[in-house]
């Protein structure tokens, strides 16, 4: 590993403690206010909380009718927030716009795939191309920058909230178009690009192209389409949330920036819209079930968090995870005791320098009045939940010498959006049953489950000149769509020492999701060794296996069939007629070696090959030791002292060995260990 290690500065300047709080909405309870603000002050300093997000869907109280502001209201919370200590995350309300704009101006209002036009109401209902929409946020905004530019409270601004959703309005029809004329030079190299001539689809105008929909061009016709129109919408919410910000940088350029993602979220390209935040945050609602099953859960759960902090490379902010039941999920379980505290410092454990809430305070009304909140309708601190968030911030308190570290690493797992918009669009394979993101999230939790720290990266850093230099292994599953570039820096990583394991469903197709010619895996060809002539789709109750080192293990839904040309096989199906084929290879290439997985695995497989990688390619562990089933260690440091900790998803105890001792661990319990770095 070449990178060298950064310490951080705060994300909040002047604020060099982990911050603790949550989502208020001191909105809702004006009514109440002289008894209940300043009691949510007290309970949020009982329970170690310093910062909470305020704002939020708050529209139609800072605007109830057009052009005639209230801001007396948030003055009187913010002069609150600062006289207890209290940092804001002081939100722009453009998540949700007031009724009176979706009737003065109808235009704002969303058109939906189908092309039908929703009424007011919910969230996230607007039109993003709209002038008039533009127009009011950017008004807002500037009143909001101008007001609390220097209060205070002011610690950082939320942009709207969980951006997400699509207008197919005419509007957004002829941004689209537009959008597509910088893509491509021509007309006909779109056609080309797009392979229009399947089913007689070929554009003889700009004009011509819509966005998809059921009623006409769908992602089913011309994949090419769909895949520009989720670039184009990435793009329209990065275009707004620059035009959002644009006051807000202007007023006050030293405040920090964000907007709240949601893990994996479909619709927009979370690497191209980290690019315009200054810190990037995000949404963690783990579906813990107090049982073994929570193992699968926190891999999940730390593979998300690894993602969210490699789009920036710099420690993020959890904006919301709830410190009890989550009302939306089918099952609204409530958390185990310690599952709370355990939840939280793994987010930090990944280079989180937040834990915070939704919600503050449970609402009265709406479809969130029983969702998971520091402070129940009971409006106490005797609750549970309340004792479980005040244990959060003492420890919390007591790690100030984690903020700002750095969380190097030594592999890279790739997550690519565009692969898997590609990916769930082919026809082929697995109908349905593709779940790219379940393939990644397998290969990364060989290496969670080893303690080795694990950035999740985008295949476009690839192509940057030098970037995988600071990797020593790089883990590509089911790399389906090669963008340019992507295939040649691999090969170069691999000549120059590097591992690389690839997979089944790789180098199928190039950026505008067209089929590569002269064989699979396409540009990646020379580099894996191998030619892989066809994959098998198989049956749920199908089964088949690699036969590697004297063992057997169980493959699953996909196998590909390969050839191995310079590589050597290691492995071989064991059943069917391509029994003895070539199922797992490696290519010596250079100082290198390239791994090739022909099929899906379970996670004994993946464990015993990683941790053979791992060995291998002298990849670092966050401690090293042998971790006991279901703990995982991470390590954040700033060059001088590592803060490793231990975390144990597992209903039972567990003990671990960390070379100055044993760390006896309670189920789902935690621990911090400081030691000098080597």
């Amino acid at each position: 590993m070449n990178r060298p290690i950064v310490r951080h500065a705060p994300i909040v300047p002047g604020v060099p403690h982990l911050l603790h709080g949550g989502d208020y909405n001191p909105d809702q309870w004006r009514a109440s206010k002289e008894t209940t603000w300043k009691e949510d002050m007290r309970l949020a300093r009982l329970a170690g909380i310093n910062t909470l997000s305020v704002g939020i869907f708050a529209w139609a109280a800072l605007e109830p009718e057009e052009g005639r502001y209230e801001f007396g209201w948030l003055d009187e919370i913010l002069d609150l927030m600062a006289e207890n200590d209290l940092t804001a995350v002081l939100a722009t309300p453009t998540g949700a716009r007031p009724g009176w704009m979706s009737r003065a101006y109808p235009e704002v209002l969303r058109v939906n795939r189908d092309r039908t036009k929703n009424r007011h109401g919910g969230r996230h209902n607007h039109c993003l191309t709209s002038p008039v929409y533009r127009e009011k946020t950017t008004a807002v905004n500037t009143a909001l920058a101008e007001r609390y530019q220097d209060h205070p409270a002011l610690g950082v601004w939320h942009l709207s909230n969980e951006y997400g959703g699509e207008c197919h309005c005419d509007l957004c029809q002829e941004r689209f178009r537009a959008y597509l004329q910088t893509r491509f030079s021509s007309l006909d190299e779109l056609n080309e690009s797009w392979w229009t001539a399947f089913w007689a689809k070929t554009y003889g105008d700009w004009s011509h192209i819509e966005s998809p929909s059921e009623h006409g061009h769908g992602e089913q016709d011309i994949h090419g389409l769909q895949l520009e129109w989720m670039r184009f919408t990435t793009e329209q919410f990065v275009d707004f949330y620059e035009h959002e910000t644009a006051p807000l940088k202007a007023i006050t350029p030293d405040v920090p920036r964000t907007t709240n993602l949601m893990g994996t979220y479909p619709g927009i390209d979370y690497y191209r819209l980290a690019q315009a935040l200054d810190v990037v945050s995000w949404d963690s609602y783990p579906e813990w079930t107090g049982t073994g099953k929570d193992v699968a859960k926190g891999a999940r759960a730390s593979f998300l968090h690894d993602l969210t902090r490699s789009l920036k490379g710099k420690p993020f902010m959890l904006m919301e995870s709830s410190p009890s039941a989550t009302n939306w999920r089918p099952v609204a379980k409530l958390h185990r005791p310690g599952v709370h505290l355990l939840q939280s410092l793994q987010a930090v454990a990944h280079g989180s320098d937040t834990v915070q809430y939704f919600q503050f305070r449970k609402g009265r009304g709406g479809s969130e009045k029983f969702h998971g909140a520091v402070v129940d309708h009971e409006g106490t601190e005797r609750t549970r939940v309340f004792q479980d968030v005040a244990e959060v911030g003492a420890r919390l308190a007591e790690l100030d010498g984690v903020v700002g570290t750095d969380t190097p690493a030594d592999v890279a797992v790739v997550y690519d959006w565009h692969l898997r918009w590609a990916l769930e669009d082919q026809k082929g394979m697995l109908q349905g049953r593709t779940d790219y993101e379940g393939a990644v999230v397998a290969h990364y939790r060989a290496f969670w489950e080893q303690g080795v720290p694990t950035d999740v990266i985008d295949s476009s850093l690839i192509a940057r000149p030098g970037y995988l230099d600071r990797y020593k292994v790089l883990v590509a599953p089911m790399l389906y769509m090669l963008r340019p570039g992507v295939a040649e820096a691999i090969d170069a990583f691999v000549r120059r020492g590097g591992t690389f394991v690839a997979t089944y469903a790789t180098g199928y197709v190039d950026e505008h999701d067209r089929t590569f010619l002269g064989g699979f895996p396409g540009p990646l060809r020379e580099t894996l060794g191998i030619w892989a002539e066809e994959i098998d789709a198989l049956y749920p109750e199908d089964r088949n296996s690699i036969e590697w080192d004297g063992a057997s293990y169980e493959a699953v839904e996909l196998c590909e069939l390969i050839h191995a040309e310079t590589a050597e096989t290691l492995g071989a199906y064991g059943s069917d007629f391509y029994a003895g084929r070539p199922a797992l290879t490696v290519n010596r290439r250079g100082e290198g070696r390239a791994y090739f997985v022909a099929a899906r695995t379970g996670d004994d497989f993946l464990a015993e090959f990683y941790g053979r990688v791992v060995a291998e390619s002298g990849a670092e562990r966050a401690l090293d030791a042998d971790l006991p089933a279901g703990v995982t260690a991470q390590v954040r440091t700033d060059g001088t002292t590592d803060f490793v900790f231990l975390l144990n998803f597992n209903p039972a105890a567990a003990s671990v060995e960390t070379g100055g001792g044993t760390v006896e661990l309670a189920p789902f319990g935690t621990a911090v260990v400081e030691r000098a770095r080597a």
